[in-house]
C-alpha cells in the first residue's frame, strides 16, 4: 500500500460544562467527521487520504478545529455543511479553503487575539 499522501485531523475534544476554554464538541462526536469520510469516499480518495478524529488541537478558541497535512493548513469554525467544499477544493484540487483558514499568527501562540474571547465572539 502507498503512503499517504495527506492526512487530516478533526478534533473531537470535549470540555466539561464552564471549562475555562471552549470545546470542538459537546459530546466528542461532530457530524463534521463522517462527512469529510463520506465526501472523501465518494471523491475516490480514500486511498491517498486518511481522515482520523484528534484529540484537542489547542486551538479551543476557533473550534471545531482541523488540520491538514502536509501542508499543515489549519481551519477553524468548520461545520459539517463545510465538508463537500474541503474534500472538493483542498483535498482533491489541492486549494485551500481560504474563508475557513486559520492565521498563522492564531496557530499555535498564546497571544492570538482570540484567546480569552467568549465563546461566540
Amino acid at each position: 500500500m502507498a503512503p499517504f499522501e495527506r492526512h487530516v485531523f478533526v478534533c473531537q475534544n470535549s470540555r466539561p460544562e464552564g471549562a475555562p476554554r471552549p470545546s470542538c464538541t459537546k459530546d466528542g462526536k461532530s457530524d463534521l467527521l463522517p462527512q469529510l469520510q463520506m465526501f472523501a469516499k465518494a471523491a475516490g480518495i480514500l486511498a491517498t487520504v486518511r481522515i482520523n478524529k484528534s484529540g484537542c488541537l489547542d486551538q479551543c478558541e476557533h473550534g471545531p478545529t482541523m488540520v491538514v497535512y502536509p501542508e499543515a493548513v489549519w481551519y477553524g469554525h468548520v461545520q459539517a455543511s463545510d465538508a463537500e467544499e474541503i474534500v472538493r477544493e483542498h483535498l482533491v484540487g489541492g486549494r485551500p479553503v481560504e474563508r475557513l483558514r486559520l492565521a498563522d499568527e492564531c496557530v499555535n501562540t498564546k497571544s492570538c487575539p482570540h484567546r480569552g474571547l467568549p465563546t461566540g465572539a
